[in-house]
């Protein structure tokens, strides 16, 4: 009896692994995000009404910020035209449920990345592009130096963000009494704490570092603490139920990243991708290996991507880092081999 189940095991395993192998080797199909996004020409991107170095709006009507590099990449990638790119600006309240409702394809806007949001909005966050901490700002007149001497305090905070539940969290864990004095909107909390009705600002380190650029009369002005008290990895996030969609946006970050490992630039990007003999950097640049097919695009996908907008450094640095206006250190966003904790599945 045992031999009889061996040999109807076999036939069984064999035809198991080969349908294994043609699926892996079956290039992506378009998704009804992709087809929508082609048909109307343009993505739909959800981002912050404004944070200056991440998502911001010029005078001109020229949006500009790490968030928004992200949303040029994919346009790119799908596009083939980095421009082609709807901004709607949304606050913490909406802008899960515009993201699930479908009048945004992708929400690229400084928002954290945990199990509740994750399992239960009806979403997928596609990766990390910027890792973050909670943190408090203070005015400098304060004397106060640490989180831990803020006993009592009124703190300025917006509803509806893992920032209110983080303080509170905080506040009782250090005994701290904190009163909270909450917001519906990021203008309000701002306002309020500039009109001095709080003792201190908190949310994001990286958001504090832009309000306080963006709005206080004077910068220097007040401090941002060095207490981190929470972990806010920030990043895009896409409605579930698109496969093929949801690849492409996390594999488009993944290149940016990768790109920057391997010396890939917006400047040398044309340059790599015809004399460049190293294979990781040819199957970025769609020399080689076709990775494209794998999605459902063709193989010039990242090129045209890196060519949009460079690589994550150089979004990095354009828009937060210490050259400029934020002036932000690297510091967890650098490389995983320059002590850092970006790092990308590799690109093959």
């Amino acid at each position: 009896m045992k031999s009889l189940r061996k040999l109807i095991q076999r036939p069984l395993l064999a035809t198991a692994a080969l349908a294994l192998l043609g699926s892996l080797a079956t290039p992506a199909f378009a998704g009804k995000t992709i087809d929508a996004i082609k048909a109307r020409g343009t993505l739909n991107c959800g981002v912050n009404p404004s944070l200056p170095g991440f998502s911001a709006a010029d005078s001109q009507g020229v949006w500009a910020g790490l968030d928004v590099d992200v949303c040029r990449a994919v346009a790119a990638t799908l596009l083939n035209d980095p421009l082609k790119v709807k901004y709607t600006p949304l606050n913490a309240a909406q802008r899960f449920a515009v993201l699930q409702a479908g009048e945004i394809d992708v929400l690229s806007r400084n928002s954290t990345w945990t199990l509740s949001r994750d399992a239960s909005l009806g979403l997928h966050f596609t990766g990390v592009t910027y890792y973050d901490g909670q943190g408090f700002m203070v005015p400098k007149k304060s004397k106060i130096t640490s989180a831990t001497k803020l006993k009592g305090a009124t703190v300025c905070v917006q509803s509806g963000t893992t920032t209110e539940k983080n303080l509170n969290d905080y506040s009782k864990v250090m005994k701290l009494n904190m009163k909270p004095v909450v917001f519906d909107t990021q203008e309000a909390t701002n306002k309020a704490y500039f009109a001095g009705r709080c003792q201190a600002y908190t949310t994001d380190a990286s958001g504090l570092a832009s309000v306080r650029n963006k709005e206080a009369s004077n910068p220097d002005d007040h401090l941002i603490l060095p207490d981190l008290i929470s972990k806010e990895p920030l990043g895009p996030s896409v409605r579930r139920g698109d496969d093929e969609f949801f690849a492409i946006v996390k594999w488009v970050a993944y290149a940016l990243i990768e790109a920057e490992e391997y010396g890939i630039t917006q400047a040398n990007v044309d340059q790599m991708k015809s004399s460049s003999t190293d294979p990781v950097i040819q199957r970025i640049l769609g020399t080689s290996e076709d990775t494209g097919k794998l999605l459902g695009l063709d193989k010039e996908w990242a090129y045209r991507a890196i060519k949009a907008v460079g690589n994550y450094g150089e979004m990095f640095e354009r828009n937060v880092g210490p050259k400029s206006t934020l002036k932000l250190p690297r510091g967890l966003n650098n490389q995983w081999n320059k002590g850092g904790l970006m790092y990308a599945p590799p690109v093959r």
